[in-house]
């Protein structure tokens, strides 16, 4: 069972007064907070060892650099990835998305065709058209419905032998939704296309399996696990990895180097070009640790029990409409309350100590489709509480009562 009590005094941040007011934070599909375990990390890592990796025989550069391979090995551990070269380090979701889509420039063709969802982050869309552009390959869209789900049928219709990549959320940062990517990924791969999945909201509500989902690559960001910003994962299959080019050209990426010809290090390097984020991978490793020391089954039914009492509660307010009903979701709750529009419930909710995320959320097209300009989305973690959803509620009301 979960102690939230004793896991809130990891987090320091939970203790400030914002307003005057105890911060009550629920923007956390947005960025979640870091635990001391994880700031000492890093503190340690400047304090006592800081320099480059892999190129430097002194003893700094050695301890930094098992430090930062050694967590590359606990990422692949925790993804269950067969390789730790099948992991590579980015600097974020975004940065692992641009890596690959840059990648099958040189691997696609006019008449090609690339499908994505329409339930994604924006990440997960400009690439492929800007890859599209490119290529003349042709991008189209798996459908979704009113309560904020794929519709499976449609995404059959739209396979055939052209279909060379599919791209799609694990989860939905702007409605919570919990993707079907174990059939997408099976369906996918019976037409030979290679699959993405941008892994950002699920991997701090989930332990992916890369190998049991035999997904081709998989993309995350640390500052979404209690981890630094600035840093984050791709898995790819080896098989695909060698394949794609290199995306960046500089130190570190290259086996040797004349003016005549480069020849490229072998993975993971061959796409880490430059000094890379070691104190971040460090820190990446740390938190996945944390988390994993909690448990991820235990982080699940807990915050399903937030994402349940807030939403009862949610759902007794006059003209409070939720966005993103489906059937399997996780701790994020988008709404809006009549006419109001959200920055005005976000900014006074603000005044009052409690941080919500309004906007669209880099999901304009999920915006489109429901004819709106945006929400208000409470996204919740394991340190949240249910008194913290109590005191939400009330200044809610208060809000609704002062704009309506």
């Amino acid at each position: 069972m979960l102690d939230v009590q004793k896991i809130r005094k990891d987090f320091p941040i939970l203790n400030r007064v914002v307003n005057g007011k105890p911060l009550i934070y629920f923007d956390n599909a947005a960025t979640s907070q870091t635990p001391q375990q994880v700031i000492d990390v890093i503190v340690d890592y400047y304090s006592n060892y800081n320099a480059n990796i892999h190129r430097g025989v002194h003893a700094l550069s050695q301890e930094a650099t098992d430090a930062y391979e050694s967590a590359r090995q606990k990422i692949q551990n925790h993804f269950n990835a067969e390789y730790a070269h099948e992991i590579i380090f980015t600097s974020g979701t975004t940065h692992g998305i641009n890596l690959v889509a840059n990648g099958f420039s040189s691997l696609l063709k006019e008449g090609d065709e690339v499908l994505v969802s329409a339930l994604e982050h924006h990440s997960n869309i400009v690439p492929w058209q800007m890859l599209c552009e490119r290529t003349g390959a042709t991008l189209k869209v798996i459908p979704m419905n009113a309560n904020g789900e794929l519709v499976l049928s449609g995404f059959d219709v739209l396979l055939n032998e052209r279909t060379k990549l599919v791209f799609v959320n694990h989860i939905s940062n702007a409605l919570g939704t919990i993707n079907p990517i174990e059939y997408i990924i099976e369906k996918a791969h019976e037409f030979g296309a290679a699959i993405l999945v941008d892994g950002a909201q699920s991997c701090p509500h989930l332990k992916p399996d890369v190998r049991a989902l035999d997904v081709d690559f998989y993309v995350c960001s640390a500052h979404k696990v209690c981890g630094p910003t600035g840093i984050g994962m791709l898995y790819g299959k080896e098989e695909w990895l060698k394949k794609l080019p290199p995306y960046q050209g500089g130190g570190e990426m290259i086996s040797e180097v004349t003016f005549e010809k480069t020849t490229y290090a072998d993975l993971p390097h061959k796409f880490e070009a430059g000094t890379p984020n070691v104190c971040g991978g460090i820190a990446f490793g740390a938190a996945i640790d944390y988390m994993n020391a909690i448990g991820f089954k235990t982080i699940a039914q807990y915050e399903n029990e937030l994402l349940n009492y807030a939403t009862a509660q949610l759902e007794q307010i006059e003209g409070l409409k939720i966005y993103g009903t489906a059937q399997e979701k996780t701790s994020v709750i988008s709404f809006n309350v009549g006419n109001i529009h959200p920055y005005d419930i976000g900014t006074i909710l603000d005044k009052m100590g409690i941080a919500v995320r309004t906007g669209h959320h880099c999901a304009q097209p999920i915006m489109d489709f429901y004819n709106i300009p945006g929400t208000i989305r409470a996204s919740f973690m394991f340190y949240n509480t249910k008194a913290e959803i109590d005191t939400f509620i009330t200044a809610l009301k208060k809000a609704i009562m002062m704009l309506g």
